[in-house]
């Protein structure tokens, strides 16, 4: 196998192979990514600094956060999912507020923003980080180098999304500067769209918060229908997606003056 050579890959990597084992050895881990044990050995100790694993001798074993997540959550080495979240994470700004929804395709974007290496590290310049997905914040708060604040509200387990008149009051008080934001659905009729009509509300007042708005998704997730709609498609400043994406349906979402970035 070809070693992931970004950081931030390999740390996604590793996490998701935790999740499914709750322990990993340097050995099992280098011949899994095809990397050096030298290599490993600062990946874990890494990613034990920052509370997301326990180092042990010769290995690490998982945190409650990331032991505990559905199969969904904890990465389904979908590379182009994964091209998705690495491109996202790159186009945000330190200095930025940004918001997430939830999902697994956010979920990606967040551990990916989280791996970046150029993020400041003071307390005073923190990158923040606003979410209604509790699996996402339960994860970035690990992190001593971003803030997190998680809205309040009431959860949906099948989503980990909190949504109802708490979280609206929270956003009330908050600016954003850009939201991530996951659909089920995203075409140049029907917008982003996702399936409970909750979750469209607290998505859609995200969406008016924010001073930018980039959609990210996979090419299975274009020309579909979902229940509700979140946001009309030109609310999208930029749609990231995978290039398998039918070239048919990204001409009429750029007609509609979206950026669309093809990964």
């Amino acid at each position: 196998m070809t070693a992931p050579t970004d950081r931030s890959q390999r740390w996604s990597r590793l996490l998701e192979l935790l999740a499914g084992t709750g322990r990993l050895t340097v050995e099992e881990a280098a011949e899994r990514l095809g990397a050096s044990p030298a290599t490993i050995r600062r990946d874990f100790t890494a990613l034990a600094d920052q509370g997301l694993a326990t180092r042990t001798h010769g290995g690490i074993v998982a945190t409650a956060v990331a032991y505990d997540l559905p199969a969904r959550y904890r990465g389904s080495g979908d590379e182009a999912k994964q091209r998705v979240a690495e491109h996202a994470a790159a186009l945000v700004d330190p200095a930025e507020v940004v918001a997430m929804n939830g999902g697994t395709t956010t979920t990606a974007v967040a551990r990916a923003i989280a791996g970046r290496t150029d993020l400041p590290t003071s307390a005073d310049h923190e990158l923040t980080i606003v979410t209604n997905a509790l699996n996402i914040a339960a994860e970035l708060v690990l992190r001593p180098h971003l803030r997190t604040i998680c809205l309040g509200g009431m959860a949906r387990r099948e989503s980990y999304e909190l949504h109802g008149p708490l979280a609206a009051l929270s956003l009330n008080e908050l600016r954003l500067d850009t939201l991530i934001l996951g659909a089920e659905a995203f075409s140049a009729e029907g917008g982003a769209q996702c399936r409970h009509l909750d979750e469209a509300g607290i998505n859609a007042e995200m969406v008016r918060r924010a001073r930018r708005v980039i959609g990210v998704a996979t090419a299975d997730k274009l020309n579909r229908t979902a229940l509700a709609r979140i946001c009309p498609i030109d609310s999208l400043r930029i749609l990231v997606i995978d290039r398998d994406a039918d070239p048919a349906a990204l001409a009429a979402i750029r007609e509609a003056g979206v950026d669309v970035h093809l990964v």
